[in-house]
């Protein structure tokens, strides 16, 4: 009676040499390199679409257009914003306006009384408002009569280059609601000259 090749194999063991334990080891180290690398990478994305999003929510940056805010903010310029509702006298704030994003510097809150003489300085309920950050001052071409009381729920707002800015000291663009604020500006990340909190 003749045995059925299919049930007997001889099976031929190869010695373990370390030249065989070498290559098996180099498979597997590149096998565990290669699930590695695809982990850190799906973790990297994931990390990536979320630092987008909350940039994106919380953290927007902005590029400054015009000469508005010279010499604060420069055109050209990359600007990370803060989400918030409460600002107060000299916080830089962006806004839309028309379906564009404006950046200007909050001077006067709900129910104050602004005040803005020939010369161009600026009194909030009565007080010279101190604004070292200016270059030159400047009364511009409001159209609204001072003193001003700010609306209920709104921001009064100036742009630091007040010869070139139109700001709420013009009907129209007036004061500003808070559901028209975008955000403070609080860091700068371009250019790198000038990296650095905004004020």
């Amino acid at each position: 009676m003749r045995n059925d090749p299919a049930e007997k194999k001889d099976v031929i063991a190869l010695p373990e040499t370390p030249e065989i334990r070498e290559a098996y080891e180099k498979v597997s180290y590149m096998d565990r390199l290669k699930k590695s690398i695809i982990s850190t990478t799906n973790i990297l994305i994931v990390v990536a679409a979320l630092a987008i999003l909350v940039a994106m929510l919380f953290l927007p940056v902005l590029r400054i257009y015009g000469e508005s805010m010279n010499a604060t903010l420069k055109s050209g310029e990359l600007v990370i914003s803060v989400k918030g509702s409460k600002f107060k006298t000299g916080d830089i704030v962006a806004f839309y306006y028309n379906n564009n994003i404006l950046v200007k510097r909050v001077m006067a809150n709900s129910g104050d009384w602004i005040d803005i003489d020939l010369d161009g300085n600026v009194y909030v309920n009565q007080q010279l408002v101190e604004e070292p950050y200016l270059t030159e001052k400047s009364f511009g071409e409001p159209d609204i009569d001072f003193p001003y009381q700010v609306p209920a729920e709104r921001v009064f707002v100036l742009g630091d280059n007040r010869s070139v800015s139109i700001d709420s000291r013009h009907k129209a663009v007036g004061c500003v609601t808070s559901e028209q604020i975008v955000g403070k500006i609080v860091f700068r990340i371009w250019p790198l000259t000038r990296i650095g909190p905004v004020h």
